[in-house]
């Protein structure tokens, strides 16, 4: 029987619904025999997203997901994989990513209120925002939110309504320092979901080459936005650079979403082989520093 595993669930901890122990779980009521959880500039969920493996018996990876910016682009997601989560090089660069994002956070929600007034609507508050986030606060907490109010119905309807006519500019690492950061850390990276970059796949061969120049080790082959013959495409272009292969759905236990752990939209069979490069991989990088 074939090993199948998804690379790329969220918690709580960042924008996902679920506790990270309950991502798990779910994780091996899909049959997947490893997982990693990648939380949003985060780390905070995957001691217990390990613990909960040792019970389930999946085989969880350290993992993170870091917004990065190169040139005129600008939310490109990093992935890190098999890093050491309490480094203190790391840690301290997502905390200052973090204490970033909650201001940005709070500016968003007095934006949506001087919307809602205009609405002859009741403002929300930030209290009610971080009630729902475990860790890292994010817009769909603020979703949350205008959905109990019963401002909107759903997630979908909030961020067209408020959430992204609301918005406020992120903050982003620049790709050479966030790949540089998850080495320092031990670990490998990984391109997220390159089709939501861009469709140009002349621009997304500048950027592998690119990219791969500055250290990246991997391409998310296996997304959630990919037909199987995209899919095709990305692995020869990895094989290409000598980069590996990773794939995972970016589930995010939404109601309604049509993503499914380990399966994305349906055609996702992301195979344990993905498990076994990135720990030789991380394996090679150890050995190149060696002395």
């Amino acid at each position: 029987m074939e090993k199948l595993v998804d690379l790329h669930l969220h918690s709580h901890c960042s924008d996902g619904l679920y506790a990270p122990a309950e991502v798990i779980r779910r994780a091996a009521e899909a049959g997947l025999t490893a997982a990693a959880l990648a939380d949003h500039d985060n780390v905070d969920g995957v001691d217990e997203a390990m613990q909960a493996g040792k019970v389930h018996g999946v085989e969880v990876l350290s993992a993170v997901e870091l917004s990065v910016m190169w040139e005129s682009f600008r939310d490109i997601h990093l992935l890190g994989y098999d890093i050491d989560h309490h480094h203190p090089v790391l840690k301290s660069a997502l905390q200052e990513f973090r204490d970033f994002r909650a201001g940005r956070n709070e500016q968003i929600v007095e934006r949506i209120n001087e919307k809602l007034v205009t609405e002859a609507r009741a403002p929300i508050s930030f209290a009610e925002v971080q009630a729902h986030a475990e860790g890292s606060l994010g817009r769909p907490h603020i979703a949350m939110v205008l959905i109990e109010r019963g401002y909107v119905r759903n997630h979908d309807e909030a961020f067209v309504r408020y959430l992204v006519p609301c918005d406020v500019p992120k903050r982003y690492f620049p790709i050479d320092e966030a790949i540089d950061l998850i080495h320092q850390a031990g670990g490998i990276t990984s391109l997220a979901h390159p089709p939501y970059i861009t469709d140009d796949r002349r621009q997304l061969r500048q950027m592998f080459d690119t990219f791969s120049e500055m250290g990246l080790d991997g391409i998310e082959a296996y997304n959630n936005r990919c037909t199987n013959a995209d899919i095709d495409w990305y692995i020869s272009e990895a094989r290409r650079r000598d980069l590996i292969i990773t794939g995972g759905s970016d589930y995010h236990g939404v109601e309604g979403a049509d993503i499914v752990i380990g399966g994305g939209r349906g055609n996702l069979r992301i195979p344990y082989r993905c498990v076994e490069d990135i720990h030789h991989a991380v394996a090679r990088r150890a050995g190149k520093g060696k002395p």
